[in-house]
C-alpha cells in the first residue's frame, strides 16, 4: 500500500521598507500570483521592519486584490525602521559587531512568532542591508527586491519606480518650462538622489535642462553656475531651467569663495535618518542657491543689460515624485522580479536578491546587490549633459 505523503503549506512573508515608489504593488502581485499558483500563502508584514518586529501581519487574498499592479504605493505601508540603529552608535569595533550579529539572530527569531517560513524583503541598500545582515549571521530564509527610485543599487540595470519618477520629474520640468519661458525666470528644480544622480542626470537631459548638479560632480557656484547664465543671456536666452540633485554639493574651494547663506559647519551638522544618512531636505540646495543668486546684484546688472528679467525661484519635487500610478514598465518589472523572488523562496534558495540583467531576471548575492551605484565619470550621458549645457549658447554666437 503507497502512502502519499501531503506536502506542507508554506507562509511566505514579504515586507516593503524604505520610501514608497510606483511599482511595489506591482511586486506584491507577482508574488502573490506564483505562490497562490502552487497553493501556498502570502503573509503581508505591515510597516516594513517596524511591523517585523512589532508582529503586524495580514494573510494577502489575491481574490481581494485584483490587477493590485496597477495601483501605486504599497498596501502594506511602510516605515524606515532601522533594527540595527542602537547598534551603530557603538564605537568599539568589536562589541558593535557582536551586537549586530545578536540582533540578527534575534531577528531571524521572528520568523516563528511571525509564523512565516521565509521572507521577501523589497527595499533598497538600508532595507535590504537589515535582511543581508539576518542571512550572514544567522542563516535566515531571505530574499531580496530591489527597489528605490534613485535607481543606486548595483547588480540591476534598473529599479522598479526609477522610470516612472524619471517620467513624473520630467513631464514637472515641462510645465515649469512654459511658466518659466512666460516670465523669463530662472527655476532651480531639486530631484530626488541623495547619493547617486540618476533622477537627476536623465529627467534633465530628457527635458533639455540647461544646467544639471548632481552627487557625483560637485560643482564651483561661479563656473558652472553664474558664467552659464551669463553665456546663455549674452546670446539672447530669456529663461533657463536648473535641475539640482538633493544631494548635489558645491567644491569646498566654491563654498568658501562664493557661499554666503551655508558653510561646511551647514553640511557637517545635518541630522541623519535611523540609517545614518543625511536628512538633506533639511539642506535644501535648490533654496540655497537660489538665495544665492538672488544676492548676486551683478548677476541681475547683466541681465538687465540684455533686457532680461532677473527672477530665480525654486521648486522642490520630493514625494511628487513617489506618487501615482506605476508606468507600464515598471509594472511589468514589478511583477517579474516578484514571480522569481516568490520561485526562489518556494525552492529553498536563499541570502540571493533578484535583478534585471539586459532583459533578463537574474540573481545575485543578496550581499553585493546592496552595494551602491553611482553614475560612472565615463558615461555618455554625462556627455550629453555637457553638450546640452555647452553648445546651446556656443552654436548662437
Amino acid at each position: 500500500m503507497i502512502h502519499l505523503v501531503k506536502k506542507m503549506k508554506k507562509k511566505i512573508g514579504v515586507l516593503t521598507g524604505g520610501g514608497d515608489c510606483p511599482g511595489l504593488n506591482s511586486v506584491l502581485y507577482g508574488i502573490l500570483l506564483k505562490v497562490t499558483d502552487i497553493g501556498h500563502t502570502v503573509i503581508g508584514i505591515e510597516k516594513g521592519w517596524k511591523g517585523f518586529l512589532e508582529n503586524k501581519t495580514i494573510e494577502l487574498d489575491i481574490t481581494r486584490l485584483d490587477d493590485l499592479h496597477t495601483i501605486g504605493g504599497t498596501l502594506l505601508y511602510t516605515s524606515r525602521t532601522n533594527p540595527y540603529k542602537d547598534a551603530k552608535k557603538i564605537k568599539d569595533p568589536v562589541e558593535k559587531q557582536t551586537r549586530i550579529e545578536e540582533i540578527a539572530h534575534q531577528m531571524a527569531s521572528q520568523f516563528k512568532d511571525l509564523e512565516i517560513d521565509a521572507l521577501i524583503a523589497i527595499g533598497g541598500d538600508d532595507t535590504l542591508g537589515v535582511a543581508a545582515a539576518m542571512h550572514e549571521y544567522a542563516g535566515a530564509n531571505v530574499i531580496g527586491v530591489p527597489k528605490t527610485i534613485d535607481n543606486d543599487l548595483s547588480c540591476t540595470d534598473y529599479t522598479f519606480g526609477f522610470w516612472s519618477a524619471v517620467q513624473l520629474a520630467s513631464n514637472t520640468m515641462d510645465n515649469i518650462t512654459t511658466t518659466s519661458r512666460s516670465h523669463q525666470r530662472i527655476f532651480v528644480v531639486q530631484i530626488m538622489g541623495r547619493d547617486a544622480g540618476w533622477l537627476t542626470l536623465v529627467s534633465g537631459v530628457s527635458t533639455g535642462a540647461d544646467i544639471i548638479l548632481i552627487p557625483e560632480r560637485e560643482f564651483d557656484f561661479e563656473k558652472d553656475i553664474v558664467n552659464v547664465l551669463r553665456e546663455r543671456t549674452k546670446v539672447g536666452h530669456k529663461y533657463h531651467i536648473i535641475a539640482c540633485s538633493e544631494g548635489a554639493v558645491p567644491s569646498t574651494e566654491s563654498l568658501q569663495r562664493d557661499f554666503n547663506t551655508i558653510t561646511q559647519e551647514t553640511l557637517d551638522q545635518l541630522p541623519k535618518d535611523d540609517y545614518g544618512n543625511p536628512l538633506l531636505s533639511k539642506l535644501n540646495m535648490s533654496k540655497i542657491i537660489t538665495k544665492e543668486l538672488n544676492l548676486r546684484t551683478d548677476l541681475k546688472d547683466f541681465f538687465l543689460k540684455y533686457d532680461t528679467e532677473f527672477e530665480v525661484r525654486d521648486v522642490v519635487l520630493g514625494h511628487t515624485m513617489r506618487a501615482g500610478t506605476p508606468n507600464s514598465f515598471d509594472r511589468i518589472l514589478g511583477l517579474r522580479l516578484g514571480v522569481r523572488a516568490a520561485q526562489l523562496a518556494l525552492e529553498d534558495n536563499y541570502g540571493l536578491m533578484v535583478s534585471l540583467r539586459g532583459e533578463q531576471i537574474e540573481v545575485v548575492p543578496l550581499s553585493e546587490g546592496v552595494k551602491k551605484k553611482i553614475i560612472p565619470q565615463d558615461s555618455d550621458l554625462l556627455e550629453l549633459s555637457e553638450l546640452i549645457t555647452k553648445v546651446k549658447y556656443e552654436s548662437r554666437r
